[in-house]
């Protein structure tokens, strides 16, 4: 089975900068972005991080690993979510969009390695 591009890319990226099909993996809408703009094919907010945890990292910002500790293990938990991004993977080229500022350190870099992960 072919192995199709995942990437990560700010909302606020130009468009042309985004393959494939778009899933907004922020549990909130992004600030400054239209609906009409953005238009994005899915929004799988079982996803993203809980509440709890954006909030304590965006508290501690300087605990990355804990972080993604923390994170992947949401994932695991939540099998459904993670199938319905890789039933997207499966079909063509993904983007996972975020409005996240640091491009390295955000939930959906670790999203995207989960995914690989698991194609």
């Amino acid at each position: 089975m072919a192995r199709f591009p995942l990437i990560v890319a700010r909302v606020y990226d130009p468009p042309e900068s985004m393959a494939g099909a778009h899933l907004l993996v922020d549990r909130l809408w992004p600030r400054g972005i239209s609906k009409a703009r953005l238009r994005p094919d899915d929004w799988p907010k079982e996803v993203t991080p809980s509440t709890a945890l954006r909030q304590w990292f965006h508290a501690d910002a300087g605990s990355w690993p804990e972080f993604r500790e923390r994170y992947e293990a949401e994932l695991a938990a939540n099998p459904a979510a993670v199938e319905r991004c890789l039933d997207w993977c499966r079909k063509g080229p993904v983007t996972l969009l975020t409005s996240a500022h640091d491009r390295e350190h955000n939930h959906a870099v670790i999203l995207r390695d989960w995914l690989e992960a698991r194609l």
